[in-house]
């Protein structure tokens, strides 16, 4: 059971090595815990689990193998087979018969008459108010109703119930999922490189002792405060198949304006062609040419594109592709001097990865950027910061 479970781990993308499964086995061993599931569920995810966004593929696993073997430490209670929590009908109640129906009173009371009923029961109940099972108005089981109980198995219908048994109890945390602000802002942290520039407006207490050691009096030293020396530049796309990310471009914009003191952003729609902007609302009146970014920002500035790469494949390789007005070079042209001029580029796609093989658009634009296109997620911007990071 135990191997199996290491296997499972494995399997599931945790490193869980032969050596975390002897500890378990010696605190099992040692009786560390109380023969309580979840106690054990504790005490394996202790072991096993280093990283918080592991915590989600740790719980699913663990539902998979120990799934109907909840009760199986305790040497005086019956398991609860796994047909029974199948439902095969809700009875549905009228408000009057509803209101009839009378809860068991405090917490305690309920846990230990549950524990009474997994005494006693020897079958499967359906459509009963007292025994385990389904339908009906016992308050343990599911597809039924009751003010309060245990829901055991089954699905949330009335949300009613005081504890449930097979429920995920932990915020999903897992690293393929949609970013939010701060996990954004954790990923960025990745592309630092700390210099000390400016005004000396830091006390060094390190030089300061050395220095009042050396010379017998007090010889204050100052220092540039420590900063994220990391020039970015941002490009945006917005509109049209954008509207949908708005609110994720939004957070990634928050993050990286926070993060990175040198930084610089400008505004496209689908192709960056010969003219960028940093007002959308004055997109067509104020414009920036591109050749002046081009020489304005040296090239050890990182460039980071975001945008979902959806538009007619034209607007990338043809001139006068362009959907808002006449462009007199193809996209690609400025797509290959915006990458020569900065080495260190990539593109960021909140589009689903198992998406892009479906957008000839999106696969031409891969191939510009060589393959550096990396999806809108906390795994996606972890390896494009890595990307970022190897190009000097």
């Amino acid at each position: 059971m135990f191997l199996h479970f290491l296997d499972e781990l494995r399997a599931a993308g945790i490193p869980a090595s032969m050596k975390e499964h002897l500890i378990l086995l010696e605190a099992l061993e040692a009786e560390v815990i109380e023969r309580k599931p979840e106690d054990f569920y504790y005490l394996s995810r202790s072991v096993y689990v280093k990283d918080e966004g592991l915590l989600d593929k740790f719980d699913q696993v663990f539902a998979k193998v120990f799934k109907g073997l909840e009760t199986s430490f305790a040497t005086n209670e019956a398991a609860i087979p796994a047909d029974w929590l199948k439902a095969v009908a809700e009875k549905y109640l009228t408000p009057e018969e509803m209101e009839a129906i009378k809860s068991l009173g405090s917490w305690d009371e309920i846990m230990e008459t549950l524990k009474k009923r997994l005494e006693e029961q020897e079958k499967r109940h359906q459509g009963g108010n007292k025994w385990i099972g389904t339908g009906g108005t016992s308050p343990y089981g599911n597809s039924g109703y009751n003010p309060e109980g245990v829901r055991i198995g089954g699905e949330s219908r009335h949300k009613r119930a005081l504890k449930v048994w097979d429920q995920r109890e932990f915020k999903n945390l897992d690293n393929t999922r949609e970013l939010g602000t701060r996990n954004i802002k954790v990923a960025l942290r990745r592309l630092r490189k700390f210099a000390r520039e400016g005004a000396a407006d830091e006390l060094d207490i390190d030089a300061t002792i050395a220095g009042t050691a050396r010379q017998g009096w007090l010889d204050v030293h100052m220092r540039p405060e420590r900063r994220n020396a990391v020039k970015l530049l941002l490009f945006l796309d917005v509109g049209g198949s954008m509207d949908p990310f708005i609110k994720l471009c939004e957070e990634l914009f928050s993050a990286a304006t926070t993060e990175f003191k040198n930084l610089e952003f400008f505004y496209f729609h689908n192709c960056p062609y010969e003219g960028v902007w940093k007002d959308n609302k004055r997109r067509f009146a104020e414009r920036t040419p591109m050749w002046d970014v081009l020489h304005k920002f040296p090239h050890d500035y990182k460039l980071i594109f975001v945008g979902d790469a959806a538009m007619s494949p034209y607007e990338i390789t043809h001139p006068g592709g362009s959907v808002e007005h006449f462009n007199k070079e193809a996209g690609a042209v400025w797509m290959q001097r915006l990458t020569t001029t900065y080495p260190a580029a990539v593109w960021l796609n909140p589009t689903p990865k198992a998406q892009w093989g479906y957008s000839q658009s999106t696969k031409i634009m891969r191939e510009l950027l060589n393959d550096r296109m990396y999806p809108l997620t906390l795994d996606g911007l972890d390896e494009a910061m890595r990307e970022l990071t190897r190009k000097r």
